[in-house]
């Protein structure tokens, strides 16, 4: 499933709207990458897969803060 283990970020609905405004239903998937991380704390590489907003998040928060903050279940990681 599409789903950021940061931020919580999952794909949304909507609409593409051609000129004559004929609508059909499409997603919105999240910018989602796989990126490995150094844990200081356990001294190893934990992979994630996170969106931009979530790498930005680490880098300001710290891995293990953000970890300790996130909004997926914490049995991913």
């Amino acid at each position: 499933m599409k789903i950021c283990e940061i931020t919580g970020k999952t794909a949304v609905v909507g609409n593409n709207v051609s000129h004559s405004h004929h609508k059909t239903k499409r997603r919105f998937s999240p910018n989602l990458k796989t990126k490995r991380f150094w844990s200081e704390q356990e001294g190893r590489w934990i992979t994630l897969k996170v969106t931009a907003a979530g790498m930005k998040t680490i880098n300001k928060k710290g891995l293990e803060v953000a970890l300790r903050e996130a909004v997926a279940p914490k049995s991913v990681y």
